[in-house]
């Protein structure tokens, strides 16, 4: 299917991408490691490593499956890790913001994994179940919801973002901030998820490609895209989310498809 092929080349680019920057940066996915953690640059170097080496194995037909599994590992420790920060402070967004951020890519590479495995010819496992990836979706949709609620909290911060030839720009915050609520709740609800997906997809990728990517080239930069090291984590994690959002709008269109397949009973 070309969309399952588009959406595995996505993440594979997006983990890539990632890998790279954590390599360069000795960061471990959207954050630094936790001070608590031991051993922290073999974590971040040895892991980069693993991250990178499934991507490329993502391009593979024999080591998509394992490579699609073990990006979804790495995501899933990165939730792990960060889960502790909420405890002492569970209303803060900062706080929330990495484990989000890691829980969305989480999704993305579970659906790829889920989708992967059904195109095998191996019995399927439990995270590839239908079960399995609604609640891949779900996550994914509570996730924009929270994104959302962002912007709202920091409307002025959001609005220094929107590229200066665009009108409005308080008001594209709180517009943009509604969109990713809605498309959140309507994946959440079932109510027309694909489109809803989509449109995600969709805002997450012009995300990138109006703000961080123009970012590079001003003079001077934004305060905000500053400094470097934070200007290319901006980058790759945008890919990363935009990748797990297309990989969410890909599955519900292969759920659509299966259906359409169905016999009906007359």
């Amino acid at each position: 299917m070309r969309a399952v092929r588009f959406g595995k080349n996505s993440v594979a680019f997006a983990s890539a991408s990632l890998a790279v920057w954590s390599l360069a940066y000795a960061h471990f996915a959207a954050q630094s490691l936790p001070d608590w953690v031991p051993w922290r640059e073999a974590w971040v170097y040895g892991s980069a490593v693993v991250v990178l080496a499934a991507s490329a194995g993502l391009c593979f037909s024999r080591t998509a499956l394992p490579s699609a599994a073990t990006i979804a590992v790495y995501q899933a420790i990165s939730t792990a890790i960060f889960l502790p920060q909420i405890v002492p402070q569970p209303l803060s967004i900062g706080a929330w913001y990495p484990v989000c951020e890691a829980l969305t890519s989480l999704t993305g590479a579970w659906i790829l994994y889920a989708l992967l495995q059904r195109q095998s010819r191996g019995s399927a496992t439990a995270l590839a179940s239908d079960g399995a990836v609604r609640t891949a979706q779900v996550l994914f949709g509570l996730t924009c919801v929270f994104y959302g609620g962002s912007h709202f909290a920091y409307a002025a911060y959001t609005a220094t973002m929107v590229p200066a030839w665009l009108p409005g720009h308080l008001q594209l915050a709180y517009f943009t901030g509604l969109c990713h609520i809605a498309a959140g709740i309507a994946i959440v609800i079932g109510t027309l998820p694909l489109m809803a997906a989509t449109l995600e997809a969709v805002m997450m990728s012009l995300f990138g490609l109006l703000v961080w990517v123009p970012s590079f080239f001003a003079q001077p930069r934004p305060n905000w895209a500053l400094p470097p090291d934070h200007q290319w984590s901006e980058l790759v994690v945008n890919l990363v989310l935009a990748a797990s959002a297309w990989m969410v709008a890909i599955s519900f269109m292969n759920r659509d498809r299966r259906a359409a397949q169905l016999p009906t009973s007359s």
